[in-house]
């Protein structure tokens, strides 16, 4: 969240990606930090996903990153 929001300050556009088990805390963390960074979340666990799967996970967050990213 932090790499996100410093580089919304630098007026780069951003998007967290992480998965939904950081919902609750990638909120609380943008309004603690006074930026509400725009997010996508993914399905929970990623720790023990192949390769072949993150890069499914990838592919069917795509579009929901790009929408994020024109809003910015």
């Amino acid at each position: 969240m932090h790499d996100i929001v410093d580089l919304e300050m630098r007026g780069v556009p951003g998007v967290v990606v992480a998965s939904s088990e950081f919902v609750e805390a990638a909120e609380s963390q943008a309004s603690a930090l006074g930026l509400p960074a725009r997010r996508v979340f993914v399905p929970h666990p990623i720790q023990d996903r192949t390769n072949e799967e993150m890069q499914a996970l990838a592919d069917a967050a795509l579009d929901q990153i790009m929408e994020a990213l024109r809003k910015a």
